[in-house]
């Protein structure tokens, strides 16, 4: 398999397909880098080059006690970056994983970036406070820790035939496929990096780091998204960030990286061309 290694020791598992100017995907919680192998078969077919990691603690990475912060995660990104030596790349982040790219621009500027895209991601902050009304309660994310420990199987089971992929909705098509794409990626992690990533997604503010986007920034979300709801991240993601491309997928669930993956790569492309 291929791997980097960072700093503190952490082997970081990615793959790499392709050829031609380079797209670097990073995944949300509790996934892998297999989550996009939808975006990444399809623009690697079109001429891109697709690079995904598995984050430290997640997939076929390592799993340290430590280092499972928003701050680290930024960090392995840049050493993959750095270590492929990548220059012009578009950064590609999902629900956490479009944390870890905002934090990647916030930590170490855009010198190697040309492009950036959120996906249904979880910035600039997900936690409610004062000065931020929109956010979600504090008990939905202790829910959620609750659950990983009660049995985290069982919660990726729920939260995967739920409110993921929209399963919860009336008149939904639920895929079993989907379901356990979704769970064996998450059993396939850690438990206490993913248990520590709860709070890394849900309480770090990207608002600094967003304000520090210099290229042309896609972002793309849907207005049915019951695990970051819209108003509170990709509308308030495009205020903050100059130059930005918003997208609102009518009816759209967190996942749509796979129930609207044909949308979301046709976007992707016409990004990247333009």
């Amino acid at each position: 398999m291929s791997s980097i290694t960072t700093k503190d020791g952490t082997q970081i598992y990615y793959k790499d397909w392709g050829a031609g100017e380079p797209v670097v995907f990073s995944h949300g919680w509790p996934l892998n880098s297999d989550s996009w192998e939808s975006q990444m078969v399809f623009l690697a077919s079109h001429g891109y080059r697709a690079i995904a990691h598995d984050r430290r603690g997640h997939g076929r990475s390592s799993q340290p006690w430590t280092g499972n912060d928003m701050d680290t995660y930024a960090d392995d990104l840049a050493t993959l970056i750095e270590t492929l030596d990548l220059q012009r790349a578009t950064l590609v982040g999902f629900s956490a994983g479009g944390g870890e790219v905002a934090r990647y621009i916030g930590r170490h500027g855009t010198k190697r970036v040309a492009k950036a895209a959120l996906i249904a991601a979880v910035p600039p902050l997900m936690l409610k406070t004062a000065a931020n009304p929109g956010g979600l309660p504090m008990k939905a994310f202790d829910d959620i820790r609750a659950g990983a420990l009660a049995g985290r199987s069982q919660l990726y089971r729920d939260i995967a035939s739920g409110p993921f992929f929209g399963f919860n909705r009336a008149g939904a098509k639920v895929s079993q496929g989907m379901i356990d794409w979704f769970w064996m990626q998450g059993m396939l992690a850690g438990h206490q990096g993913t248990f520590d990533c709860i709070k890394a997604f849900s309480e770090t503010d990207f608002t600094e780091d967003l304000k520090k986007f210099d290229v042309p920034t896609l972002i793309v979300h849907g207005d049915d998204d019951q695990i970051v709801p819209i108003g509170a991240a990709g509308l308030a993601s495009a205020k903050l960030v100059k130059n930005s491309t918003l997208k609102v997928y009518a009816g759209a669930p967190h996942g749509l990286t796979e129930t609207h993956k044909d949308q979301l790569n046709a976007d992707l492309l016409a990004f990247l061309k333009s």
